[in-house]
Protein backbone atom coordinates (compact mmCIF):
# COMPACT_ATOMS: atom_id res chain seq x y z
CA UNK A 1 0.00 0.00 0.00
CA UNK A 2 1.16 3.51 -0.66
CA UNK A 3 0.91 6.42 1.68
CA UNK A 4 -1.29 8.36 -0.75
CA UNK A 5 -4.22 10.08 0.85
CA UNK A 6 -7.67 9.03 -0.36
CA UNK A 7 -8.00 12.38 -2.15
CA UNK A 8 -4.75 11.78 -4.10
CA UNK A 9 -5.85 8.31 -5.18
CA UNK A 10 -9.20 9.39 -6.61
CA UNK A 11 -7.68 9.90 -10.07
CA UNK A 12 -7.36 6.12 -10.50
CA UNK A 13 -10.28 4.49 -12.18
CA UNK A 14 -9.69 0.90 -11.13
CA UNK A 15 -8.14 -0.66 -8.02
CA UNK A 16 -4.68 -2.20 -8.30
CA UNK A 17 -4.16 -5.94 -7.88
CA UNK A 18 -3.00 -5.41 -4.29
CA UNK A 19 -6.02 -3.21 -3.54
CA UNK A 20 -8.35 -5.85 -4.99
CA UNK A 21 -6.69 -8.57 -2.89
CA UNK A 22 -7.17 -6.49 0.26
CA UNK A 23 -10.77 -5.74 -0.73
CA UNK A 24 -11.54 -9.43 -1.23
CA UNK A 25 -9.85 -10.37 2.04
CA UNK A 26 -11.87 -7.69 3.82
CA UNK A 27 -15.22 -8.76 2.30
CA UNK A 28 -14.62 -12.49 2.68
CA UNK A 29 -13.51 -12.09 6.29
CA UNK A 30 -16.47 -9.83 7.13
CA UNK A 31 -18.84 -12.36 5.53
CA UNK A 32 -17.26 -15.27 7.44
CA UNK A 33 -17.43 -13.32 10.71
CA UNK A 34 -21.08 -12.39 10.13
CA UNK A 35 -21.90 -16.00 9.22
CA UNK A 36 -20.30 -17.37 12.39
CA UNK A 37 -22.01 -14.76 14.58
CA UNK A 38 -25.34 -15.56 12.90
CA UNK A 39 -24.87 -19.29 13.40
CA UNK A 40 -24.00 -18.90 17.07
CA UNK A 41 -26.86 -16.48 17.72
CA UNK A 42 -29.40 -18.81 16.14
CA UNK A 43 -28.00 -21.95 17.77
CA UNK A 44 -27.65 -20.48 21.24
CA UNK A 45 -30.73 -18.24 21.36
CA UNK A 46 -33.12 -19.16 18.50
CA UNK A 47 -32.99 -15.52 17.36
CA UNK A 48 -31.93 -14.36 13.92
CA UNK A 49 -29.73 -11.30 13.49
CA UNK A 50 -32.85 -9.49 12.26
CA UNK A 51 -34.74 -10.45 15.42
CA UNK A 52 -31.82 -9.24 17.52
CA UNK A 53 -31.62 -5.91 15.66
CA UNK A 54 -35.34 -5.26 16.15
CA UNK A 55 -35.27 -6.30 19.81
CA UNK A 56 -32.18 -4.18 20.47
CA UNK A 57 -33.77 -1.09 18.92
CA UNK A 58 -37.00 -1.60 20.87
CA UNK A 59 -35.18 -2.29 24.14
CA UNK A 60 -33.40 1.08 23.78
CA UNK A 61 -36.51 3.01 22.72
CA UNK A 62 -38.61 5.14 25.05
CA UNK A 63 -41.31 2.95 26.60
CA UNK A 64 -39.90 0.04 24.53
CA UNK A 65 -41.93 1.10 21.50
CA UNK A 66 -41.28 2.74 18.16
CA UNK A 67 -43.18 3.69 15.06
CA UNK A 68 -42.51 1.08 12.40
CA UNK A 69 -41.15 3.69 9.97
CA UNK A 70 -38.71 4.91 12.63
CA UNK A 71 -37.68 1.34 13.41
CA UNK A 72 -37.07 0.56 9.72
CA UNK A 73 -34.88 3.64 9.35
CA UNK A 74 -33.04 2.88 12.59
CA UNK A 75 -32.01 -0.62 11.56
CA UNK A 76 -31.52 0.24 7.90
CA UNK A 77 -34.29 -1.90 6.42
CA UNK A 78 -36.92 -1.21 3.79
CA UNK A 79 -40.37 -0.85 5.34
CA UNK A 80 -41.76 -3.86 3.45
CA UNK A 81 -38.94 -6.11 4.70
CA UNK A 82 -39.56 -4.93 8.25
CA UNK A 83 -43.30 -5.50 7.95
CA UNK A 84 -42.83 -9.14 6.91
CA UNK A 85 -40.24 -9.71 9.63
CA UNK A 86 -42.46 -8.12 12.29
CA UNK A 87 -45.32 -10.43 11.30
CA UNK A 88 -43.09 -13.44 12.02
CA UNK A 89 -41.88 -11.94 15.30
CA UNK A 90 -45.44 -11.14 16.35
CA UNK A 91 -46.47 -14.78 15.79
CA UNK A 92 -43.65 -15.81 18.12
CA UNK A 93 -44.78 -13.35 20.81
CA UNK A 94 -41.63 -11.20 20.68
CA UNK A 95 -43.40 -7.98 19.69
CA UNK A 96 -46.88 -6.71 19.02
CA UNK A 97 -48.15 -3.85 16.89
CA UNK A 98 -50.58 -1.19 18.01
CA UNK A 99 -52.20 1.71 16.23
CA UNK A 100 -50.29 4.89 16.89
CA UNK A 101 -52.13 6.95 19.50
CA UNK A 102 -50.98 10.25 17.97
CA UNK A 103 -51.36 9.37 14.28
CA UNK A 104 -53.89 6.93 12.81
CA UNK A 105 -51.77 6.42 9.69
CA UNK A 106 -48.98 4.52 11.44
CA UNK A 107 -48.40 1.65 13.78
CA UNK A 108 -46.15 1.33 16.76
CA UNK A 109 -44.07 -1.76 17.38
CA UNK A 110 -44.01 -2.72 21.04
CA UNK A 111 -41.57 -5.04 22.77
CA UNK A 112 -43.47 -7.72 24.69
CA UNK A 113 -42.29 -9.14 28.03
CA UNK A 114 -41.43 -12.35 26.17
CA UNK A 115 -39.45 -10.39 23.61
CA UNK A 116 -37.60 -8.55 26.35
CA UNK A 117 -36.76 -11.86 28.03
CA UNK A 118 -35.56 -13.37 24.73
CA UNK A 119 -33.39 -10.32 24.12
CA UNK A 120 -31.90 -10.45 27.64
CA UNK A 121 -31.18 -14.15 27.20
CA UNK A 122 -29.47 -13.57 23.84
CA UNK A 123 -27.36 -10.57 24.80
CA UNK A 124 -24.66 -12.27 26.90
CA UNK A 125 -24.00 -15.17 24.49
CA UNK A 126 -23.99 -12.78 21.52
CA UNK A 127 -21.62 -10.34 23.19
CA UNK A 128 -19.34 -13.21 24.23
CA UNK A 129 -19.16 -14.30 20.58
CA UNK A 130 -18.39 -10.73 19.49
CA UNK A 131 -15.57 -10.61 22.03
CA UNK A 132 -14.17 -14.02 21.06
CA UNK A 133 -14.40 -13.63 17.28
CA UNK A 134 -13.66 -9.91 16.88
CA UNK A 135 -12.30 -8.09 19.92
CA UNK A 136 -9.94 -10.81 21.17
CA UNK A 137 -8.54 -11.38 17.65
CA UNK A 138 -7.17 -7.82 17.53
CA UNK A 139 -4.61 -5.86 19.48
CA UNK A 140 -5.83 -2.59 21.03
CA UNK A 141 -4.13 -0.69 18.18
CA UNK A 142 -5.79 -2.90 15.56
CA UNK A 143 -9.17 -2.45 17.25
CA UNK A 144 -8.72 1.34 17.18
CA UNK A 145 -7.66 1.10 13.52
CA UNK A 146 -10.78 -0.98 12.77
CA UNK A 147 -12.88 1.79 14.32
CA UNK A 148 -11.10 4.37 12.18
CA UNK A 149 -11.61 2.20 9.09
CA UNK A 150 -15.32 1.81 9.78
CA UNK A 151 -15.71 5.57 10.33
CA UNK A 152 -13.89 6.37 7.08
CA UNK A 153 -16.00 3.92 5.08
CA UNK A 154 -19.22 5.20 6.66
CA UNK A 155 -18.23 8.80 5.90
CA UNK A 156 -17.53 7.87 2.27
CA UNK A 157 -20.88 6.11 1.96
CA UNK A 158 -22.67 9.09 3.51
CA UNK A 159 -20.91 11.47 1.13
CA UNK A 160 -21.94 9.42 -1.92
CA UNK A 161 -25.58 9.18 -0.74
CA UNK A 162 -26.06 12.94 -0.52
Amino acid sequence: MTEDTPRQRRGRQLPTADELRIWRDFIETADALRSELTSRLQTETSLSPGDYAVLLALSEAKDRRMRSSELAAGIGWERSRLSHHLARMEKRGLIHREECATDNRGAEVVLTPGGAESFRGATVPHLRAVRELFVDALTPAQLAAAGDLAAALRAQLTATEG
